[in-house]
């Protein structure tokens, strides 16, 4: 079978997903934030959850090393918080967008859940590293429509 890349991404875009933030305290103190879909549970003994990152975004070198983060399920009202940390450079964490968790990276304020981790394992994902952390604190808000991604847009569920 032959296909090209945008072929593949357009379809693996049917598949919808939520919409997280990674957060981490970068090397100079200063809080980051990525945006991903590609966040999945893996163990509940131990409790373990993967995200992928490209290995050539621009801000792989905080992330791939990184002891600690967190991972923050969005919500729908969230919607600008991904939209503005998914920008190429545009990475800063608003100090109004977060508090420091018990690890001490930062957790975003109003999301659905959060994932308190320290890194376990990275493996090799093709042009992705994939990121095993150990959820070691875990958060959550009142039940709000989750902020859902599909064919390329930000959609509602009904």
């Amino acid at each position: 079978m032959s296909f090209d890349s945008r072929e593949l991404r357009n379809a693996l875009g049917q598949f919808a997903t939520g919409v997280c933030l990674v957060t981490v305290v970068d090397d100079n103190g200063v809080a980051q934030a990525l945006t991903i879909n590609s966040f999945s549970s893996v163990s509940l003994e131990p409790p373990l959850v993967l995200w992928s990152l490209q290995k050539d975004a621009e801000i792989y070198p905080v992330y791939a090393t990184a002891p600690h983060y967190c991972i923050s399920v969005l919500s729908q009202a969230q919607e600008e918080h991904s939209s503005t940390y998914a920008e190429k450079g545009g990475h800063r964490l608003s100090e109004a967008h977060f508090e420091l968790g018990q690890n001490g990276a930062p957790v975003i304020k109003g999301a659905l859940v959060s994932f308190e981790c320290s890194l376990e394992q990275t493996f090799d994902g093709g042009d992705h590293i994939i990121l095993l952390g150990r959820v070691t604190h875990m958060s959550e808000v009142d039940s709000q429509s989750p902020l859902v991604f599909f064919c390329g847009q930000y959609r509602e569920l009904k």
